[in-house]
Order: C-alpha cells, then sequence, then structure tokens
C-alpha cells in the first residue's frame, strides 16, 4: 500500500491526505486590480493658472511627475497674491523653530506686522488698489531681510517674518529697516497714477533661549507688541523688552513634559 502524506494549508485549501508523489492543482492568483490612470489636466491648469511652466521632458516619466509635484507642493505654500509663504507655510515654519530653538539656544526673532489704515486704502482707492499695496510691501518686506529668514503673509493685511538667529542687537535695527523701507515706497494707483502712501506698524518678540515654548505663545507676544505700536500712533517699531522673554507658566510646565522627549533623563 502506498505511503501518504499530509500536506499543509496552501492558500487557504484543507489538509488531504495524497498518494506519494501526487500534486494539487491550486487556483492562480489574482491578479491585483489595474491602477486607474492619472488624471493630471487639472494639476497642470493650476501650474498655469498660476504662472508657472509645465514640467519639462517626456509626459508621464518619473522625471517629469517629479517636477510637478515639487511645483504643486511650492504653489500649495505660497500666498496667490502676494507669493510670500502662506499661513500654513508660515505655522510649519514657526513650529520648526521653536523646537531648533529649545535645543540649540540660538536666538530667533519673531516680527508680526500689520499695514496702517489699509480699509482706507480698500475704501478711497478701491480693492484693486488695496492688491497692489499688498503686492508693493510684500516685495519691500522680502527684499529687507536674509534669503533664510521667511516672509508670509498671515492675514488681510496682516505680515510676519521669522528670523532665525538673530540676535538681540540687532533685531530692533532689522526691524526698523523694514519699517523704513515701507514707509519710503509709495504705490502708484489707478489710471491717474495716485500715489498712496504706505506705513506698517511692526511688534516683535524674541523666543525664549532652552525652554521649550509653542508657537501660539511666541505669535501671541509677538502680537502684544503689534497691539502696543498701533495704540502709540501706528507706523511704529515695539519689541518684547530683553533678549530673553520671560518664561511663562505654559512654558515652564512644557519644559518638564514627557511630550517633548524628555522622559528618562536624569534630573
Amino acid at each position: 500500500m502506498p505511503t501518504a502524506r499530509l500536506l499543509p494549508f496552501v492558500s487557504g485549501l484543507p489538509r488531504a491526505r495524497l498518494a506519494a508523489n501526487s500534486y494539487v492543482q491550486l487556483p492562480p492568483a489574482p491578479l491585483p486590480p489595474a491602477a486607474p490612470p492619472l488624471q493630471l489636466e487639472q494639476a497642470l491648469q493650476l501650474l498655469c493658472h498660476s504662472g508657472r511652466p509645465a514640467p519639462s521632458g517626456d509626459v508621464g516619466s518619473a522625471g517629469w511627475l517629479q517636477q510637478l509635484i515639487d511645483a504643486l507642493v511650492d504653489l500649495s505654500s505660497r500666498d496667490a497674491l502676494t507669493g510670500l509663504a502662506n499661513r500654513r507655510s508660515f505655522e510649519l515654519s514657526l513650529a520648526r523653530e521653536v523646537d531648533r530653538v529649545a535645543r540649540s539656544g540660538e536666538p530667533a526673532l519673531l516680527l508680526m506686522l500689520d499695514i496702517d489704515h489699509f480699509k482706507r486704502v480698500n475704501d478711497r482707492f478701491g480693492h484693486a488698489a488695496g492688491d497692489d499695496v499688498l503686492r508693493s510691501v510684500a516685495t519691500a518686506l522680502a527684499d529687507s531681510v536674509r534669503p533664510m529668514d521667511l516672509v508670509a503673509r498671515v492675514g488681510g493685511e496682516e505680515f510676519a517674518i521669522i528670523l532665525p538667529n538673530c540676535p538681540a542687537a540687532f533685531g530692533a535695527t532689522v526691524a526698523e529697516r523694514v519699517r523704513r523701507r515701507v514707509e519710503r515706497s509709495p504705490v502708484m494707483a489707478g489710471s491717474a497714477g495716485a500715489a498712496i502712501d504706505v506705513t506698517i506698524s511692526i511688534g516683535g518678540a524674541f523666543a525664549p533661549q532652552w525652554v521649550r515654548s509653542t508657537p501660539s505663545l511666541w505669535i501671541e507676544r509677538a502680537d502684544q507688541q503689534l497691539y502696543r505700536a498701533k495704540a502709540m500712533g501706528r507706523n511704529l517699531v515695539l519689541l518684547e523688552e530683553g533678549a530673553v522673554s520671560l518664561v511663562s507658566t505654559e512654558e515652564r510646565q512644557a519644559l518638564f513634559d514627557t511630550h517633548f522627549g524628555f522622559e528618562g533623563q536624569d534630573d
């Protein structure tokens, strides 16, 4: 009588007692579903509408697709009117800077800026002129700082600048340079070419060094100085006093919060 052997489960088949040297006919493995074709027309239309060139190279190739992805990522991080970083990009950069300052102890300055009496510009000259003012201010801000600094439009007429590795001795100088640059750049509006004098108010605060802060607390401190500058007459720069900001209760608590990766360290 021939010797029989047991075969284990194979692809969900039950065990069966089979004669030696016999084979089990397995069902063919199902084919993976076909990937749907890529819908790229809308992505290309977005690039065209924003004035950006289409990717170069063979359409659909890996290099072509990477260029398309890179262009869309950059487009999603920019303010459509001014070309500056948008609020989303600003918040991501600010969170990274908070973490960097806490770890390295290097100084960093946050400036919050607001165009003075911007509503009057829209009411008197129209919204098209208001857009011209916004673009002019954006250009002036970008031209007044280093390539490593981030300039963002965070609201209607509100802007912000993150200045990494900015010593306290230079903070007021940089902020004043930004203010003067805008003040000295009137905007020509309308077909008549009316000159619109533009000024900005600036409030700033340094991130607490070696302390785990939060982006919202940093923004709040800079905003407090901005509100003071506007209350004191506008077209003014006010920075939080002291190179190292006072540490709040929330920041003291965050310094020892295990959520930030300090667990297991010696006291």
